[in-house]
C-alpha cells in the first residue's frame, strides 16, 4: 500500500459523516465547540477541530504538491492555514465553516510559494505567472504527448508569449544549484559547477546597475535618452552635443539637468 493511502482513506471518511452521524448531528457538534472555543479559548475544542479537518488540509496540501517541495512542509503551511481559519471562524455568518476553510488554508500555501520556496525573490506577478506556465506545461504535455510550444502555452493561459518566455526564465530561480553540485569527471576526478565559473570579471559588478538604469532610461523621452548617451556613453562635452543636434549649449544643460531630475525621483521612490 502506497505511503499516501491512509490519507486518501482519511479524505473519504472526512467527507461523509460518520456512521450513526447525521449531518445535523455533525453541524451541531461543530456548533458547540467553535462556542467553548470562541467562549474561553478552550484548547481541547480547538484541538478537536483541527482533528475533524485536517484531512481537508490534507487534501488541499497533496493538490499543491510540486516535485522539489517537501510534502511535510506543505502539511504544515496548511495545518497552520487550517489553524488560523478556527481562530477566525465567525460562527454567526451564514456559511459552513468548510467554504471558508478552503480559501484561507489556499492562501497560506499560495503565500508559502510566494515567499519562502523561491531562491531567487520574484515579483509576485511574475512568480504566479510562472507558476500559472508551469501547470499549463504539464496539462498540455500530458494531453499532446509533448511538449508545448511558446504559442500553444500562451494561448492556454491567455497570455502574451512574450510574457510566457519571461515566466519561464523566472522559473529558472525558482531552485538554485550549488557550486558544489557536481557536473562530471576529469583527469583530476570529479569536477563541480564551481569549476566552471569565470572569476576576475569586474563587468559582473555592474550588472546591477545596468539593469537598474536600463530600465530608468525607459522613461526619457529619445532625445533625451540621445543626449543622455552622447554626454556621459562617448563623454562629449555640451557644445559638442549642441552642434550635433542644433540646439545651444544652454538647451543641452536643461535637457540633461531635467532628465537626471527624473531619473532621480523615479530611482529614490516615493519618500
Amino acid at each position: 500500500m502506497s505511503s499516501t493511502a491512509p490519507a486518501a482513506v482519511a479524505d473519504e471518511l472526512w467527507a461523509r459523516p460518520r456512521a450513526g452521524t447525521t449531518p445535523t448531528r455533525r453541524a451541531q457538534e461543530e456548533q458547540a465547540l467553535f462556542a467553548r472555543l470562541a467562549a474561553d479559548g478552550d484548547a481541547r475544542a480547538r484541538a478537536a477541530l483541527v482533528e475533524r479537518y485536517m484531512p481537508l488540509a490534507r487534501s488541499l496540501a497533496r493538490r499543491y504538491e510540486r516535485a522539489g517541495d517537501p510534502l511535510d512542509d506543505l502539511l504544515q503551511v496548511a495545518s497552520v492555514g487550517l489553524i488560523k481559519a478556527i481562530d477566525r471562524f465567525d460562527t454567526r455568518r451564514d456559511i459552513a465553516f468548510s467554504s471558508y476553510a478552503v480559501p484561507a488554508i489556499v492562501g497560506e500555501i499560495k503565500r508559502y510559494f510566494r515567499d519562502c520556496t523561491w531562491a531567487v525573490r520574484m515579483p509576485r506577478d511574475l512568480q504566479e505567472l510562472a507558476l500559472r506556465v508551469d501547470r499549463a506545461i504539464s496539462g498540455l504535455a500530458e494531453g499532446m504527448h509533448r511538449q508545448p510550444s511558446v504559442s500553444e502555452i500562451a494561448c492556454a493561459i491567455s497570455a502574451d508569449e512574450e510574457a510566457v518566455l519571461e515566466a519561464l526564465q523566472a522559473g529558472d530561480a525558482y531552485r538554485a544549484i550549488s557550486f558544489d553540485a557536481p557536473r562530471g569527471h576529469s583527469d583530476d576526478g570529479v569536477t563541480v559547477i564551481a569549476d566552471c565559473v569565470v572569476v576576475g570579471e569586474h563587468g559582473f559588478d555592474l550588472a546591477e546597475d545596468r539593469a537598474t538604469l536600463e530600465r530608468l532610461m525607459r522613461i526619457v523621452t529619445d532625445r533625451e535618452r540621445e543626449i543622455l548617451h552622447m554626454r556621459f556613453v562617448e563623454d562629449m562635452t555640451q557644445a559638442e552635443i549642441g552642434d550635433v543636434v542644433g540646439v545651444s549649449q544652454m538647451q543641452v544643460s536643461r535637457v540633461i539637468r531635467r532628465a537626471l531630475e527624473r531619473l532621480r525621483r523615479v530611482a529614490e521612490g516615493p519618500a
